[in-house]
């Protein structure tokens, strides 16, 4: 909806939920508007100009209006109203380290492999705020310092560098590079397909056309992150004949870029 005009945008989410829930009547499936969740996505002056005059809106024609939330948890992601993601990465975080002190008490009956299987499982969303990167980054710092047994103040980098492991900020590019890769060559899925453009640029086609935004807010988009991350990569890599040699050529730039080149520096 328009931050100019949200009372349009309103009466169109009205009118589709109440749809919604006349389909689900004809299906034989039961609705509950009462337990549905509010959550307003924008920048800043979107957000100051719509949620004074938007605390609640109504649901599947449901004289009780919901409520306007500052976060909602939708299939296990916290999302916010700037699509930050600092609480759900903070949430992961405070798990992931719980459950690293777990496997710091039962380290010495692991292997170096399995050790390595159990710290490899983070969450990492792209255009995240430096800080919210961060908090992750720690996490698997100190996973890496439990895998290889090694005190807690020990520097980090020479351990993910040992375990071959990218960064959290490499690790981001490294999985919007492949969700990118499979877009473009499977058009699977549909909705993320639509959205990456072949460059007009004849010298490269093989470019994506990244569209101009004024926003972080819209640089976070599968449209133009997806493109930038593209566009970004070295032509060795883009030139990768299989999904599999796509992945090993990729991991080794992002490596090279993480590890290597702040060594010679």
């Amino acid at each position: 909806m328009r931050a100019d005009d949200a009372s349009a945008g309103l009466s169109v989410l009205a009118a589709c939920t109440s749809d919604v829930r006349l389909w689900y009547m004809q299906n034989g499936l039961q609705l509950n508007p009462d337990k549905s969740e509010a959550l307003i996505v924008g920048t800043s002056s979107q957000l100051k100009q719509v949620l004074p005059v938007v605390p609640s809106v109504t649901v599947a024609g449901v004289n009780l209006p919901v409520p306007v939330s500052g976060q909602m948890k939708v299939l296990g992601v916290i999302l916010d109203r700037r699509l930050t993601f600092e609480k759900h990465a903070t949430a992961v975080a405070k798990s992931c380290n719980y459950h690293a002190e777990a496997i710091r008490h039962i380290r010495h009956f692991l292997t170096p492999e399995l050790a390595r299987t159990l710290a490899c499982s983070l969450i990492l969303l792209y255009g995240a705020p430096t800080g919210t990167v961060q908090k992750l980054q720690c996490v698997q710092n100190n996973a890496a310092r439990i895998v290889l047994q090694m005190p807690r103040r020990s520097h980090a980098k020479p351990l993910l560098h040992s375990l071959y492991w990218l960064p959290v900020d490499q690790r981001i590019i490294y999985k919007m590079a492949v969700v990118t890769f499979i877009t473009k060559f499977s058009a699977t899925p549909a909705y993320f397909g639509r959205h990456l453009q072949p460059c007009n640029c004849v010298r490269n086609l093989r470019l994506l056309c990244q569209p101009l935004t004024k926003t972080d807010l819209a640089r976070r988009g599968f449209r133009y992150s997806a493109a930038a991350v593209w566009n970004s990569l070295p032509r060795t890599v883009l030139e990768s004949p299989s999904i599999t040699v796509f992945k090993s050529r990729l991991k080794t730039h992002l490596f090279d870029l993480a590890h290597i080149n702040k060594r010679s520096k």
